[in-house]
């Protein structure tokens, strides 16, 4: 039986840019993930909250991480109970309330970001580094802060 190539059929410039853009999230983010768990046992999901954490001066409350990541509520809590049991992430208490805690990554933690982080790059070199030039870069940095732009009212 001969194998035909599927094709999306006829699409508007805006409609082929919309899942090219979903293609290179989905393609990439697969990459990163199978070169982290590959080498780090880390899932990007995980990845992504220790990134946050690294970017940060001090501690921060989990419904910050929430409204930051790609993860839900309940999936940056499942994320950090696996980072905490992992000694990557600990727990502080809150200098304002008694009743809550912030989260932080530990020096190991740390440690650990820095190397996942580097095999993040090498695995995300090739297309980044390899096919697209400064000025490609610029393009994306532009049209991903215009797609996330709030809307206004």
């Amino acid at each position: 039986m001969k194998r035909s190539d599927l094709t999306l059929g006829e699409l508007s410039a805006r409609d082929h840019a919309f899942y090219g853009l979903v293609w290179a999230g989905a393609t990439l983010t697969a990459r990163a993930d199978r070169a982290l768990r590959r080498a780090h046992d880390l899932p990007l999901s995980w990845f992504e909250v220790m990134l946050w954490l690294h970017g940060q001066d001090g501690p921060v409350a989990a419904s910050d991480l929430g409204e930051k990541t790609l993860l839900s509520r309940s999936q940056v809590s499942r994320v950090t109970d696996a980072l905490v049991a992992r000694g990557l992430v600990e727990r502080v208490p809150s200098p304002t309330d008694a009743r809550s805690v912030r989260i932080a990554l530990s020096a190991t933690g740390r440690e650990a970001f820095a190397e996942a982080d580097a095999t993040r790059r090498a695995a995300l070199a090739e297309p980044f580094d390899d096919r697209l030039d400064d000025r490609d870069i610029e393009a994306l940095e532009r049209v991903w802060a215009k797609l996330k732009q709030r809307e206004r009212p």
